[in-house]
């Protein structure tokens, strides 16, 4: 999969690769990880990202937005 074939709404499985203060990138097969804002986390507040998320970590996403351009791919876990 490229991430041209990304689009909004797509349910993906992937793995998380890094955990920082703003969220969490997460691999999903494309040559780009996508972010997974701490906002779009979970429902519930969070301070930090790592309080419910761990490197290697298995997660379901839904894409949010694809930016080819810009290399970016927006992500949330909220379903």
């Amino acid at each position: 999969m490229d991430m041209s074939d990304l689009r909004p709404g797509m349910v993906l499985t992937g793995t998380v690769r890094n955990v920082i203060d703003f969220g969490a990138f997460v691999d999903i097969g494309v040559h780009q990880d996508g972010l997974v804002h701490v906002s779009q986390i979970s429902s519930k507040y969070i301070r930090h990202p790592s309080e419910v998320l761990s490197v290697g970590d298995r997660v379901t996403v839904k894409v949010l937005e694809v930016d080819v351009k810009k290399q970016r791919i927006s992500l949330t876990m909220k379903m």
